[in-house]
């Protein structure tokens, strides 16, 4: 029971009691302030440096650790900040408990900061009548980060709670807080299985948790998973990943009552932001000739999807374009001839199902400079599309702030949802085939996260947690990039050549025993 609302429910004799035998006690562990039906004093301003309990706020270390939590200078937005901090190893809640509110539906925001290294450290809303929510504090010791939880209030009351369970040394910043109307929540939870299908023709086998085999579909969306992201390669080496392939594992995704995004290169391999290579049938094609290949390409596939019963609901017209597609005809150096190729593509995905979602990806999830310039350009070249994808992979496109930023301000300079179609983590550095991992050092790592199950659970989870808080509702998900991909000989990174290795084994979500590993319960995120 929450301090705050067992002391209003002790009943007189027993208060009467509890008072007596207070004046033969030492001072308690919580110290109360009076409830209210707003937050009081939410940016930390009201009492300066050095107060263990602000205004309008209560302290609660079962151990007496109160001072672990206390106020200082440097704040978000304002002079001042709510800091947990203490040199030995401590547990302290800082709380206020609002009464007076209208039932419904609330979202806490807060921006925070922290050091890691906790047990735990987390904002939550209790005692507000409906399940308990907690939303952890990423890692972020330079720039400030919004997080939000939302609650049901039923009952007019609510606890709002900032919690830490740390070591030594362990920190956290918080400040601006603000409890409002509304709610949040991500609508795409999803996972890439482009490498399912070669795996499992080769032998691959995927097990739950406790070991026993098992349809990876089934338990990545048993796990949580709503969607399911698919690559389209046009003429691949290996004919993997092509038209018949993208039916067969689409029918499975549907199968689970799963989304599909569909994910168009428009090459017969890879294309990132340093290849866009032509389809080898398409390489001595006009340009005009490669707006119809891009139109009758994304037709085909679409509506064989559509004609077995699995019609797509989100496109990606190009995957990772920063530096444009289909080179060298569709570069950025290009506009207006890129724009002509996506609305071919955008047309034709239109022609199929009108309802069907639009996105446009890239790559450098981080940098808000490329996302302003490339989408400045769609735009002011008429270019149709309804939600803007970014890969983010903190070991290579920067701070979880970053992100944040970007995301925040593109969603509302265009007016669009946004979302991360691509993230991953290591779970391990070593590699359980002979080629070498992608992410296989130390140094390599994003701070805060280690390479372990742990550490890749934390990185999905707050990734999961930036997107969550883009305002007004644009949030809308993050899907995990090839989580099935584990190590099976033959479906290596290169369709052209059999013995060639993977280097992603380690950031998927089944471990070297093919068993699905925590991170995967993330997807169940609110």
């Amino acid at each position: 029971m929450h301090p705050v609302r067992s002391r209003i429910r002790l009943r007189a004799t027993a208060l009467a009691a509890a008072l007596g035998a207070l004046l033969l006690a030492p001072l308690p562990a919580a110290q109360h302030a009076e409830a209210a039906s707003t937050l009081t004093n939410s940016g930390f301003e009201a009492n300066g440096t050095g107060t263990a309990t602000p205004s309008g706020w209560s302290t609660y270390s079962a151990a007496g650790q109160n001072s672990a939590s206390f106020t200082e200078a440097g704040g978000h937005s304002g002079g001042h900040r709510l800091t947990h901090w203490s040199s030995a190893a401590y547990k302290v809640e800082t709380y206020q408990y609002l009464t007076g509110l209208t039932d419904g539906s609330y979202t806490l925001s807060a921006w925070v900061r922290s050091g890691g290294g906790q047990n735990a450290a987390y904002l939550a809303l209790r005692d507000c009548g409906s399940a308990e929510q907690r939303t952890d504090l990423p890692v972020t010791s330079s720039g400030w980060i919004r997080i939000v939880a939302p609650i049901t209030v039923v009952g007019g009351a609510c606890t709002i709670s900032v919690n830490s369970d740390a070591h030594a040394g362990n920190w956290i910043n918080v400040d601006d807080l603000a409890f409002t109307s509304g709610t949040t929540g991500l609508t795409v939870k999803g996972v890439d299985l482009s490498a399912l299908k070669k795996s499992e023709d080769l032998g691959g086998v995927y097990r739950s948790s406790s070991g026993a085999t098992g349809d990876p579909v089934a338990l990545l969306k048993n796990s949580g998973a709503n969607y399911g992201r698919l690559k389209v390669w046009v003429n691949p080496a290996d004919g993997y990943n092509d038209k018949a392939r993208v039916l067969a594992t689409a029918k499975r995704i549907k199968a689970q009552g799963m989304k599909l995004l569909v994910d168009f290169h428009y090459s017969d391999i890879w294309a990132d932001p340093g290849a866009q290579t032509k389809p080898a049938a398409w390489s001595g094609h006009s340009y005009a000739q490669l707006k119809t290949d891009v139109h009758d390409h994304t037709y085909d596939v679409l509506n064989a999807l559509k004609a077995q019963g699995t019609t797509a609901d989100m496109v990606q017209i190009g995957n990772e374009i920063n530096t444009g597609m289909l080179w060298p005809e569709g570069s950025t150096s290009n506009w207006s001839q890129l724009a002509g190729l996506l609305k071919s593509g955008v047309s034709a995905v239109k022609e199929v199902s009108s309802s069907t979602r639009i996105a446009l990806h890239l790559a450098n999830g981080g940098d808000n400079a490329l996302y302003r310039s490339w989408f400045d350009n769609a735009t002011a070249q008429g270019v149709s599309y309804d939600v803007i994808a970014l890969s983010f992979y903190g070991y290579w496109h920067g701070a979880l702030s970053s992100l944040q930023a970007n995301l925040d301000d593109i969603s509302a300079r265009y007016g669009k949802k946004v979302m991360v179609a691509e993230t991953a983590y290591p779970f391990r550095l070593d590699s359980e085939d002979a080629h070498e991992n992608i992410i296989d050092l130390s140094s390599e790592l994003v701070s805060g996260y280690p390479a372990s199950s742990a550490g890749q659970t934390a990185w999905l989870r707050d990734v999961m947690n930036v997107v969550e808080a883009v305002p007004n509702g644009r949030g809308l998900g993050v899907v995990y990039w090839e989580p099935a991909w584990t190590a099976v000989a033959g479906n290596g990174w290169d369709p052209a050549d059999p013995s060639s290795g993977n280097g992603w084994e380690n950031q998927a979500l089944f471990d070297y025993d093919s068993r699905l590993l925590p991170a995967a319960g993330v997807l169940a995120h609110r």
